[in-house]
């Protein structure tokens, strides 16, 4: 016993062996692909549906201090996105125009301040798009540092690979939206309250302070962080921490009791991020509309939780999943595209890497605190209707992929995965990363579009999914690069997505689409026979081909194109006919 016991220990000094500068560049190595990757791919991607909006109310924030755009979107990602663009003084935004006045005019806004008001497209959305980068960037140090803490230095390596590379974090940690944000931040509030609970005797306020900090910071990125209230409402009472010798129940109500105390404080960091806005409420549901008389803090802010509960109980657009549709979303919308998004690389390694951990005593507690917070922030996604994206579920991810590091940790390092064969969990941690990184230069620069073979890959993608989950509007500046190559002059263009074809000098007749008003209102005047579509070249958006706007039974424009196979593709998101 005392021979296997030395064995052991000598393994698993040597599995540690790779030391602290080894690791360093190792982290540069990572650093250094990724901003490449990054960068390639965000120049080549034309402006998706919803950054417009974005670019817009942050730069309208910055510029006047006024948050009025930001009722379903909170202003802290939006105004880092946009702070690049203070370097642009030159910028015009229409709050010369009623849409500045209006309670939704968002919309309007943006599409006049980025195609009408202004005249160079490429470089602010470039701009705009490399402080997400940089939270990319800081979501990969922060599964870094949580997974060192958790399982030591080579499992932090690890987790940095993981997060850098992954396909859906990469896509979105190009855009300028809030998926970034909202991710990075309810995950670093959920890593320091974890290191707040896992010391209970020491330094208590000091680790409480930046917890809170935050907690704040999640609220004020996006609105579907508050639902990792009830996550961690729930990590705060399970026994998953020392005790301090309090025992179980007292040290549960003390890490409640911290807990709340973050959520009022967070709440004050809102407000901060809010500007210190102060005005009358602005609620349209009949049982908070006695409020709007009434002078309160941030008045947006709330308006916008209503506005989100009100979207997530009846969704914004159809939900759509594998060929059908549904106005109250599906129940197994986001286990699906968790299953056929997520490389088969990582779904193996989650499986194992949960199996491995669980059942070591040593490692179980920490495992648990993991997937419980990816589990339970995953349900509540599955209870909404809003069903437009696999995005929405993105905050879960960073706390598997610190799961799956946990095979390079120094508790499991002596161990084999079988007696008879010389395979370690570390190795097999290694293997993941090469293989993750090889999918993430495979796939680039589509990463949006990304499937893996369980849905067919990404050209069967728009299959069993649409809008951001392949189609976002992002290949428009490949459409043109495209018909340079093909020699083609003009396209049919069923269009998705909110930017300007004509900016582009793209030659096109439009065709029933999304996102601009001249396609928009083709699908009630169809400019051609839909049963004998005439001769020409048809360049027709994933998600357009699905008709959302219409009901199931109307849905016979784009019958005849979904029953053929497409000549060409652009990207994944714009097939050719």
């Amino acid at each position: 016993m005392v021979e296997k016991q030395g064995a052991a220990q000598t393994a698993a000094r040597g599995a540690n062996s790779v030391g602290p500068r080894a690791r360093v560049w190792l982290a540069v190595a990572a650093l250094l692909l990724f901003t490449f990757l990054a960068l390639d791919s965000l120049v080549g991607d034309s402006p998706t549906m919803d950054e417009q909006n974005h670019i817009a109310r942050g730069l309208a924030f910055l510029r006047t201090g006024d948050p009025r755009l930001s009722l379903e979107h909170p202003p802290l990602v939006n105004a880092l996105s946009a702070l690049p663009l203070l370097t642009m003084p030159e910028l015009r935004l229409p709050t010369d125009h009623p849409s500045w006045e209006r309670r939704e005019g968002w919309y309007e806004f943006a599409d006049l301040f980025l195609w009408q008001y202004n005249h160079d497209v490429d470089r602010i959305v470039y701009l705009s798009r490399l402080p997400i980068v940089a939270l990319h960037i800081a979501l990969a140090l922060t599964g870094y540092r949580f997974a060192r803490r958790l399982w030591g230095g080579a499992a932090g390596v690890v987790a940095l690979w993981l997060h850098l590379f992954e396909p859906n974090l990469l896509a979105h940690g190009r855009y300028a939206t809030t998926d970034m944000g909202g991710t990075l931040f309810t995950f670093l509030a959920t890593f320091l309250l974890w290191r707040l609970w896992a010391a209970p005797t020491r330094q208590t306020w000091r680790r409480w302070a930046p917890a809170t900090l935050a907690v704040g910071l999640a609220f004020g990125s996006k609105m579907s962080a508050l639902g990792f209230a009830p996550v961690w409402i729930v990590l705060a009472v399970l026994p998953l921490y020392p005790d301090g010798g309090r025992g179980q129940a007292r040290a549960a109500a003390r890490r409640l009791g911290q807990l709340a105390a973050a959520g009022l404080v967070a709440l004050l960091v809102v407000w901060a991020i809010y500007g210190f806005q102060w005005g009358n409420f602005q609620f349209i549901s009949p049982d908070l509309a006695a409020l709007n008389g009434r002078a309160g803090p941030m008045p947006t802010f709330w308006a916008g939780v209503e506005q989100i509960a009100r979207l997530s109980g009846g969704g914004r657009a159809q939900s759509f999943l594998l060929g059908r549709f549904s106005d109250t979303g599906f129940a197994a919308y986001f286990p699906v595209a968790f299953a056929v998004k997520t490389p088969l690389v990582l779904l193996a390694a989650i499986a194992l890497a949960a199996v491995w951990l669980l059942r070591d005593g040593r490692t179980r507690r920490r495992a648990l605190f993991l997937l419980l917070a990816a589990a339970l922030f995953f349900g509540l996604t599955m209870t909404g209707a809003l069903n437009i994206g696999y995005r929405h579920a993105l905050p879960a991810l960073p706390y598997l992929l610190v799961l799956v590091a946990g095979l390079a940790g120094r508790e499991v390092a002596a161990r084999r995965l079988w007696n008879r064969v010389s395979i370690g969990p570390r190795s097999i941690a290694a293997v993941v990363v090469v293989v993750l990184v090889g999918v993430a230069v495979w796939i680039h620069p589509h990463y949006l579009s990304y499937f893996n073979p369980i849905a067919g890959g990404p050209a069967n993608g728009y299959r069993v999914l649409i809008d951001s989950n392949v189609d976002w509007g992002q290949d428009l500046l490949r459409l043109r690069r495209w018909m340079d190559e093909e020699d083609v002059e003009s396209v049919r263009l069923g269009w998705f997505g909110t930017a300007d074809p004509t900016y582009y000098a793209i030659h096109h007749e439009p065709l029933p689409g999304l996102g601009r008003d001249p396609f928009f209102r083709l699908w009630w005047a169809v400019p051609f026979d839909p049963a004998a579509p005439p001769p020409g070249v048809y360049a027709i958006s994933a998600t357009s081909l699905w008709e959302t706007p219409l009901r199931p039974e109307e849905k016979n424009v784009y019958a005849w194109f979904r029953a053929r196979q497409p000549s060409d593709r652009v990207g994944y998101s714009i097939l050719i006919y």
